[in-house]
């Protein structure tokens, strides 16, 4: 069994064939016990796993070499007449005349998770689980290195896997903490930049290479490989953060950019748009930008929407700490970011999440439940406490890591109902026969909680398309506690009145106007996302008939409407300038339409519009009171006409006209708030828009002629397919 064992030296602490070979074939659950120093009747073995060695020497601290002999099948042992011992070196020959090469033994470290955290992970309460779990550069005993933990609470063996070790995970078998599920280990000598995975042996006795769930960077796709990573950014928004803690998300100003990075200009790094995309958001003056998923996924086609690497931000473009900057840069330019999340699902690429030790581990095991039909990815089993913790932890590291204000929770719908796109013998009922997803629903109300209660001032918005109650109700009043909802019944309505000629929009005027009779159920976003300018659907422009004049003049219209409706507005890049064609992930915007006034109209529209809304309070401060909307005629289906008043917290009014009639309206007669002169502070149809600039000359005045139970009523010229913003003459002349 041993070779080159002096019979003369202390004996070794005595393992069997069963030990001895598991750890050299690294498939042993506890590789610490045989390998690294250990006391044994007074003395001390040392064994290490060097299996292409020719020759290994322990060095210890006074630099006296001892030679080890091989045991067994790549492993070296030694006993020493030392009681104790605390620190050493390896001295290693790898070829026969070569030069020995001195080496830290990973084995001799104590392990690198606690036992408080080990704890809380088996609780699933583990609220900072990055801080434990996955690749962490640090010193131990002036030694640097990486430590590496992974939960596999099914795995037989875990292996960490990389160019340090030649691909060949023997010498670096992780040890098993136990119940905890946690598998871990400390290498020496490798730090930031170094690519590795896990090599996993399953429960069915299946090898597996697995990227590492808790990773914060990875490889480029379409390579796969995990990296360490260390961040060394320094943050300047203490400001904003202190501003953010202070504001009520619900009465603040909120005009959201959403868009997707990379094809936002492709070829950009995370750098450049550091400059590019922060002067073009404040140049059109959005309070927000909302980034598509920018978690590591390796399908651009996806946008982001299948996550593989939850706590890696997607190295396409860049790395994290110059994502860091990106977000610094806006937060210094008073731009907030939104990121999409997406704990709805995974995809089931069998280097990543699926089946990760060999079992359903992060997915649920049933069909029923574990995968989704419509997207073909695999379903979070919620119900599990290290999932949910992963999951929890995982918002709280974007919101705090990153900085940033917001998350966008994709496919909530389908979290909340079990029976979510599935035929009748397709899912299982709950515990009560119903169709909820108890599971998910508590998942998603600890998310929002805890997120509220670690990052001050953050929004958790809901895109949820249901009318699932209490949505953005607090979660100790048993709702979800969401800040926000997306509106998808205004988002449908609108588009679709927007779709009809307009000899046919009378027959769909309820359409316009329904969402007001919802809209203090929910806090609101009013979201034209990328979803409504992809898969045949066309873009915004072309959603409306006519020519291209008209085309622009009722998308003119609708953002305005948009702006003016009570609730925060989103909008996708390429809208904001009436792009024609459908966005597409795999080209850039259409810029070059800028050179041609329509288009470039559209964009000064948008321009003013979010102007209009920072210099008017009423455009925001009332969304979600019902003191701040009153219709002034909101049933004039004839005319293709609505007309409302916002009001800010001081009472003072701004009236919205809208016309989504080819026609103008002359005389057309509307009641006021109250008498006196008012001010066209923005009128759709204004040439620099590209309108045909029909108008009223930027200034009325209100009759004292009684109109639907007002008594002041004035005479416009509401333009074709315009809308006109009136304010009193005395909030700017004052």
């Amino acid at each position: 069994m041993a070779d080159h064992i002096d019979p003369a030296a202390p004996a070794v602490m005595p393992l069997g064939v069963h030990e001895l070979g598991a750890t050299a074939t690294g498939s042993y659950h506890d590789p610490h016990s045989v390998l690294g120093a250990h006391e044994y009747e007074g003395t001390t073995t040392v064994r290490t796993l060097k299996p292409l060695a020719r020759a290994v020497e322990l060095v210890l601290p006074d630099e006296s070499a001892h030679p080890l002999a091989h045991e067994y099948d790549g492993i070296w042992a030694l006993a020493l007449d030392e009681p104790r011992l605390e620190s050493y070196r390896l001295r290693v020959t790898w070829e026969e005349g070569a030069e020995p090469v001195e080496l830290e033994e990973p084995y001799r470290f104590e392990p690198t998770v606690g036992e408080f955290d080990l704890h809380l992970i088996r609780e699933g309460r583990h609220e900072e689980l990055w801080r434990a779990l996955g690749a962490h550069v640090r010193t131990l005993d002036d030694v640097e290195g990486t430590s590496f933990a992974v939960w596999a609470p099914n795995a037989r063996a875990v292996q960490v896997i990389g160019a340090f070790n030649g691909w060949d995970g023997r010498s670096h078998a992780l040890r098993s903490l136990g119940a905890s599920g946690v598998w871990e280990i400390f290498v020496p000598g490798i730090g930031d930049g170094e690519v590795y995975k896990y090599r996993i042996l399953g429960a069915d006795g299946t090898w597996r290479d697995k990227a590492d769930p808790m990773a914060r960077r990875a490889e480029v796709p379409p390579a796969t490989g995990s990296v360490v990573t260390t961040s060394e950014f320094e943050w300047t928004d203490e400001h904003w953060l202190a501003q953010r803690a202070a504001q009520d998300p619900v009465s603040s100003r909120m005009s959201i950019y959403e868009l997707h990075l990379s094809s936002w200009r492709p070829g950009l790094t995370y750098l450049e748009l550091a400059t590019e995309l922060v002067d073009y958001v404040t140049d059109l003056g959005f309070t927000h930008v909302e980034f598509m998923p920018l978690a590591e996924h390796p399908f651009g086609g996806s946008w982001g929407y299948q996550v593989t690497g939850y706590y890696a931000p997607t190295s396409r473009l860049g790395s994290p700490d110059e994502l860091r900057h990106l977000i610094d840069a806006l937060h210094a330019a008073n731009i907030g970011v939104i990121l999409d999340w997406v704990p709805a699902h995974f995809p089931k690429d069998d280097w990543a999440l699926a089946r990760f030790d060999g079992t359903a581990l992060y997915e649920h095991a049933d069909p029923r439940r574990g995968e989704h039909p419509d997207w073909g990815t695999l379903v979070f089993d919620t119900g599990r406490h290290e999932v949910r913790n992963f999951l929890v932890a995982n918002a709280s590291y974007w919101l705090e890591e990153f900085h940033v204000d917001g998350l966008r929770v994709d496919a909530v719908a389908s979290m909340l109902y079990l029976d979510y796109s599935r035929e009748e013998a397709q899912w299982i009922p709950n515990r009560h026969g119903g169709r909820e997803d108890l599971e998910s629903i508590a998942f998603l109300q600890e998310t929002t909680a805890t997120a509220y209660k670690r990052a001050p001032g953050i929004m958790m918005i809901a895109e949820e398309s249901t009318s699932f109650p209490g949505v953005t109700r607090p979660t100790d009043a048993d709702g979800l506690g969401f800040g926000f909802k997306w509106n998808m019944g205004w988002m449908h309505d609108t588009l679709e009145y927007l779709g009809q000629d307009p000899i046919n929009r009378q027959y769909h005027h309820g359409d316009l106007t329904f969402s007001m009779v919802y809209q203090y159920s929910e806090n609101f976003v009013l979201p034209i996302s990328h979803d409504e300018v992809v898969h045949g659907k066309g873009s915004l422009l072309r959603k409306a008939p006519g020519d291209d004049w008209q085309q622009a003049a009722s998308l003119r219209t609708y953002l305005a409407l948009q702006w003016t409706h009570p609730g925060k507005q989103l909008l996708f890049m390429g809208s904001e300038f009436a792009q024609g064609t459908e966005w597409s992930e795999q080209a850039g915007l259409p810029w070059w339409l800028l050179e041609y006034p329509l288009h470039r109209g559209t964009q000064q529209l948008v321009k003013d519009l979010n102007a209009l809304q920072a210099e008017l309070p009423a455009l925001y401060e009332g969304d979600q009171d019902p003191a701040g909307f009153e219709w002034l005629i909101g049933d004039d289906a004839e005319h293709n006409t609505i007309s409302f008043v916002r009001r800010d917290r001081a009472g003072d009014p701004v009236v919205v006209v809208l016309n989504f009639s080819p026609q103008p309206w002359h005389d057309y007669r509307i009641p006021l708030p109250e008498g006196g002169d008012w001010l066209e502070v923005l009128n759709s149809d204004a040439p620099v828009y590209g309108g045909s600039g029909l108008g009223n000359l930027g200034r009325v005045h209100a009759e004292e002629l009684p109109l639907h139970g007002r008594g002041h009523s004035v005479r416009l010229t509401v333009p074709p397919l315009g809308a006109v913003v009136l304010v009193p003459a005395r909030l700017r002349e004052s």
